[in-house]
């Protein structure tokens, strides 16, 4: 059994940027595909971020591209994603999701996952 927990979100003005940590226990991230998504209040939750098994490839949602940046750190079993230059709509609780997998691209579906968090609360004040 994989568990997640998300660090990192908070209160932020426009413009602002914060870091979301994700680590895991019980097993080791080296052999999963991780992803990030976010559900505003009252919106199915969305694809954000992704990264691959080896950690070379990433794709991220056109609303966040250029200001956000998923990585990973095997070693500390964290992903993160950097948020730079954000904007009131950037408000929501924010998932990490984690696959094991065998392939070597990211995975964008939130249905392909397996674990996910309880998630990190980001506020963006205009």
């Amino acid at each position: 059994q994989v568990r997640l927990v998300e660090s990192g979100g908070g209160l932020v003005q426009a413009g602002g940027s914060l870091r979301l940590s994700c680590t895991a226990s019980g097993r080791t991230l080296s052999t999963f595909a991780l992803g990030w998504f976010r559900q505003a209040p009252g919106k199915e939750r969305e694809f954000v971020a992704a990264i691959s098994r080896s950690g070379d490839s990433t794709f991220y949602a056109d609303s966040v591209k250029g200001r956000f940046t998923i990585s990973r750190d095997n070693a500390k079993n964290t992903v993160y994603l950097q948020m730079n230059s954000l904007k009131p709509e950037d408000t929501a609780v924010y998932y990490c999701a984690a696959v094991i997998t065998s392939r070597r691209a990211v995975i964008t579906d939130d249905s392909e996952y397996t674990y996910w968090g309880r998630g990190t609360q980001v506020t963006v004040s205009s």
